[in-house]
This record gives structure tokens, C-alpha cells and sequence, in this order.
């Protein structure tokens, strides 16, 4: 099988280019405060699918012979595998068959209808649904097209790290999400020839980690299940192509919980207000789970797609609570303030959710107002104490807000 190359994802950028507008790598003040680090957010649900995944279907279905085109298509997929095969298959006028399981996102099952898909329900998980693909084949003569084993799908898909390290210099550490691993393998591509002192991370689901686990053992591991939130993580086995790139390329995979998950995703809406699904909220709960590592470094992670079906955001609304911020203003070397820090993270223990976030900041405008002995307490922009206040009445205050 033959890997693709950074070559490749150059020709692929030229391929795309009339039919993929770039995505911005965005800044965003509120996560990157709460991090302690420059973070920028690669936003890959700008594109038409609302996913990156059709980058690669665009370059795939460019690169195709008229013979293969037509034969017509056929493909296994949890949701933007799928979304990116009909979408670029309706723009060259290919016949698309896509195999999804049993339960997958309708939001998603919808839009592949709505692009001209043919779609099969099929299998108990992604995998079940995969191994139809071959029936398909067999008895129809389509051309499989496999959700990793594709070196123009990767080629395709690496073209928005391309974009990356063209806007953003010095970048310290990238952050992917990994189901096959298409994504991460084409940034690998282009970080080993741009930027090869980018360290490059990649998130699994802990209910989803046969990569992670590949990855760590050294040999392939096919596990059980892979019931996670976030669909498109949720593969039992990995992809020979991408692991093998993977185990070359990347230096780190880390699993984060469906807690975690659930959680980046309420972040991503309340500090960016953007949508982003459980895949692609992995890559910020894996941040904020490396806080400490990442503090003071450029970060970029990438929020790879944004496809999340209506009753997983309505469990995002309800089960994760607006977080509440504290914030103490006064001098830099005030010893006030590390009490009132020490004070509060003692008294915000017993608060529910981890509610409170604790900062402290230093604001000139803010000690020629108070004083400059005074440190200032906030709850959300408002004044509530000035030096103490006893941990009953923070409580108080932060419940009323949860």
C-alpha cells in the first residue's frame, strides 16, 4: 500500500482548492486565559459538510480513473467519512452506495440522503458495517473506498495542517483527534517537513481506544466496543495505513473521558459559539487535561467537525452547567491575593460541577480605582468582596448562578 507523502498533500491543496474555501485558525481569549497557554482552534467545521473529512473526499474523487468513477462507489462511515464520499461524489456525478450501522447520528444519515447518497443500515458499530462493504462490492462491482487505506483521502486531509502553519508561527503543540487517524496522519506529513519541532498529540476516547492502544503496545488491538459519545472516534480497529504513520510520527496519544468530552463541547459553545461534536471536542478536553504541560506554549488544536445530532446537544445543555468565573484583580506581588486564592479554592471544594475557575490577574486601571493594597474579588465582572468573604456566602453566590 503505498504511503502517502508531503508531496502529495501539495498536489492535493492545488486539487481542492476550486471547490474548499481555507478554515481560519482562530484565537479565542476565553479558553486560552483558562488554559494558561496561546491557544488557536483550527475551525475544519467551516467547510460545506461541516467536517474536514472532505478534503479528502474532494482530492479522492479528483484522483479517480473514469473507469473507477464509473463503477460507482461504495464506502462504510459513522457520519463525515460518509457526508465527504457523497459530496464530493455529487460534484464529479459519481454514484455513492454508504454503509452506516444500526443507531447511527440521523442528523448525519439525512445529510448523505440530501447529497444523493445511496444509504445501507447495516452492523451492530462501525466495524459490522464495514465488513458489508465488501457483499457490496462483490455483488455489484463498486469501488471500495476505504475510510483510511487511502492515500489521497490522507493527502487530502492534510492540506488543512498546510493552512495551519501558514497562519500560525511557532506553533509549540498540535492537537488531533484520531478515529482511523487520516487527520493526524496528514498533519504528521506536514509537521515533519514545515515544523519539525511541533510536537504533535492525538486523542482517543477512553471507551474508544484501540489506536491509543495499538499505539502503546505496539501491535494491533481490536477491542470489544467503542460506545463513546463521540461517533467519530468510535472504531474497534485500527486502519493498517494510518497506524503505520501513526506509530512512525506521532509522539503522544492521551484518552480523555466522555465527561471531558461532554464538557470541551459546552466550552467550545459558550467561549467560541461554535458547534462542535464529541470527536472534536476531544482535541480541547485533551488540553485542558494537559493544562499544566501546555501552560505558556502555542497551542493549536483542531475542531474537526461539527456534525453533533440534536439529542447529544441537548444532553451537552443540560447535564454540564454554565461555569462560573472568580476572578481576583490586585498587584502582582500582593500576598492578599494568594490568601484570597488559597481561601477560595478551599471554599469552592464542596461546589458542585467544579463550578468556580479561579484566576488571579493583575489590572493597573483596576488598583488606581481599589487601591493598591486592596485586592478585589469578582464573580463574573461583579464586584462581591474585597479581601474576605466567608466560603458559605461564595458558595451561595455560585450556586445561585449554576
Amino acid at each position: 500500500m503505498k504511503v502517502p507523502t508531503y508531496d502529495d498533500v501539495v498536489r492535493a491543496r492545488s486539487v481542492i482548492a476550486p471547490h474548499l474555501p481555507r478554515t481560519p485558525t482562530l484565537s479565542h481569549p476565553g479558553l486560552s486565559r483558562l488554559l494558561g497557554c496561546d491557544l488557536r482552534v483550527k475551525h475544519e467545521n467551516h467547510l460545506p459538510t461541516g467536517a474536514f473529512k472532505v478534503r479528502g473526499g474532494v482530492n479522492l474523487l479528483a484522483t479517480l480513473s473514469e473507469e473507477e468513477k464509473a463503477r460507482g462507489l461504495v464506502t462504510a462511515t459513522r457520519g463525515n467519512h460518509g457526508l465527504s464520499i457523497a459530496w464530493a461524489a455529487r460534484l464529479f456525478g459519481v454514484r455513492a452506495v454508504i454503509v452506516v450501522p444500526h443507531g447511527n447520528n440521523p442528523e448525519k444519515n439525512e445529510g448523505m440522503l440530501a447529497l444523493g447518497a445511496e444509504l445501507v443500515v447495516h452492523g451492530r458499530d462501525f466495524d459490522e458495517a464495514r465488513a458489508h462493504v465488501a457483499e457490496r462490492v462483490a455483488a455489484e462491482g463498486l469501488r471500495e473506498v476505504h475510510p483510511a487505506n487511502e492515500p489521497a483521502l490522507i493527502a487530502g486531509v492534510g492540506t488543512g495542517a498546510l493552512e495551519i502553519f501558514e497562519d500560525v508561527e511557532a506553533v509549540d503543540v498540535l492537537v488531533v483527534p484520531i478515529g482511523l487517524g487520516s487527520g493526524i496522519s496528514g498533519a504528521c506529513l506536514v509537521r515533519e517537513r514545515v515544523s519539525p519541532t511541533t510536537i504533535v498529540i492525538g486523542v482517543q476516547a477512553e471507551r474508544a481506544p484501540a489506536v491509543y492502544r495499538s499505539w502503546k503496545e505496539k501491535r494491533t488491538v481490536t477491542t470489544d466496543s467503542a460506545d463513546t459519545i463521540a461517533d467519530g472516534l468510535a472504531t474497534r480497529m485500527p486502519a493498517e495505513l494510518t497506524l503505520s504513520m501513526i506509530d512512525r510520527m506521532v509522539d503522544r496519544i492521551v484518552t480523555v473521558s466522555e465527561e471531558e468530552i461532554l464538557e470541551a463541547m459546552a466550552r467550545y459553545l459558550r467561549h467560541t459559539h461554535n458547534l462542535a461534536e464529541g470527536a472534536a471536542a476531544a482535541g480541547l478536553a485533551a488540553a485542558f487535561r494537559l493544562r499544566d504541560e501546555l501552560r505558556g506554549r502555542r497551542v493549536v488544536v483542531v475542531l474537526s467537525g461539527s456534525n453533533v445530532d440534536a439529542a447529544t446537544l441537548r444532553r451537552v445543555l443540560a447535564e454540564v452547567p454554565r461555569r462560573v468565573s472568580l476572578t481576583i484583580y490586585g498587584r502582582a506581588d500582593c500576598e492578599l491575593c494568594d490568601e484570597m486564592k488559597a481561601e477560595i479554592t478551599e471554599a469552592t471544594a464542596g461546589v458542585p460541577h467544579d463550578l468556580a475557575e479561579v484566576d488571579v490577574a493583575t489590572d493597573p486601571r483596576l488598583e488606581r480605582r481599589f487601591g493598591l493594597d486592596v485586592p478585589v474579588l469578582f464573580l463574573e465582572g461583579h464586584e462581591i468582596a474585597r479581601h474576605r468573604i466567608s466560603a458559605r456566602e461564595l458558595r451561595g453566590l455560585l450556586r445561585s448562578r449554576a
